[in-house]
């Protein structure tokens, strides 16, 4: 370990210039051998207003950070960094035009320009192809860009706690996707299309003014968090929602399959027999009835005082699964149940936390 200005450089081929109050940077107390070798530079947390086009002299460079300074720009020459796969520039003065034209050449891999001045994503951050990680949490945007489409390595998409007031359908074209962040936004409605995200595995959409979730979000069977809170579905689902009753065909089927009432072809049309071939098992380990068309799924809101479940298919096959749909009480028959004898594409838990 040698020092350079203040600044530790390690063998490993991280150069340390953080926290050293830096208004400017130079590299010329950096040997030729540390500029070849260095692989990683910090640059966080001084008082950069512009960043140096010597940071191109670090030709092996595959990560920068740059975050928490002063800096409105980045330069031209910033594309030479050709082997940069990271770059991490949060809380800065960027914007929309801040970045190079040909930024959207570059093989960045994760790139986060959090806590910045952006009203809009750079159609060149659209044309990362190789990019797997994009943060612009806490800016100013109030759209998603329809070329958002283009990352389609994208694996997470952390845009939370900005003025967006749409989910556009083309970020269901993301087959990769596995964390999408849209808290702290205005967000009325949550396309359809989403349930193309099969990779998805955690969705933030807390504090938001959703209102309601469309049917076909029950197909993400991936998904592990959902988080809803502080949106007016919330309490919408516990005190309004509304029970679809099952048709009389239905209770007709489940009363034979359940009290295993004797049947044969001659008996009825074939495709009454049909129908009984259909009856699905209640996932509710205290229950031994059966279903076919008509449920709610139940889904286990989490908060910080207890828990309680809020019924987003709610599977109607006896008495017992038809009690109250939510319960503060933590020894109600709902939270007593088994969670792991349900399977995880029934039951899944929902943050409220």
């Amino acid at each position: 370990m040698e020092v350079d200005n203040g600044a530790a450089v390690g063998s490993d081929g991280v150069l340390d210039f953080s926290r050293l109050n830096l208004n400017t940077f130079t590299v010329d107390s950096v040997s030729d051998e540390n500029k070849k070798d260095a692989n990683q530079l910090f640059l966080n947390n001084n008082r950069l207003c512009a960043l140096p086009t010597s940071v191109t002299d670090f030709s092996n460079l595959q990560l920068l950070d740059i975050s928490n300074n002063r800096l409105s720009a980045i330069g031209e020459d910033f594309t030479r960094l050709a082997k940069l796969r990271t770059l991490i520039a949060k809380n800065n003065h960027l914007n929309e035009f801040s970045l190079p034209k040909d930024f959207g050449s570059m093989h960045l891999e994760v790139l986060n320009f959090s806590g910045n001045r952006f009203e809009e994503i750079p159609l060149q951050c659209t044309k990362l192809r190789r990019l797997q990680s994009l943060s612009l949490g806490g800016n100013r945007l109030k759209s998603i860009p329809a070329e958002i489409e283009n990352l389609t390595s994208l694996e997470l998409l952390y845009l939370g706690g900005n003025f967006i007031s749409a989910i556009p359908a083309e970020v269901a074209n993301l087959s990769h996707l596995s964390y999408l962040v849209l808290c702290d936004n205005r967000i009325q409605s949550v396309p359809p299309q989403l349930t193309r995200l099969h990779s998805l595995r955690s969705l933030s959409l807390h504090n938001n003014l959703l209102t309601y979730l469309p049917r076909e979000i029950l197909s993400l069977v991936h998904l592990q968090e959902l988080s809803l809170r502080g949106n007016p579905l919330v309490v919408r689902f516990v005190k309004e929602l509304v029970y679809d009753p099952p048709s009389l065909l239905e209770l007709a089927g489940r009363t034979i399959k359940s009290r295993n009432v004797p049947y044969s072809p001659p008996d009825m049309p074939s495709h009454l027999l049909k129908y009984l071939d259909l009856a699905s098992k209640c996932p509710n380990p205290k229950c031994a009835g059966v279903y076919f068309d008509s449920c709610v799924r139940h889904i286990k809101f989490v908060d910080f005082c207890g828990k309680y479940r809020l019924p987003l298919m709610h599977y109607l096959c006896s008495p017992e699964c038809t009690t109250s749909p939510c319960s503060s009480n933590p020894q109600s028959d709902a939270e007593s149940e088994d969670e792991n004898s349900v399977p995880a594409d029934r039951l899944q838990k929902v943050l409220l936390g």
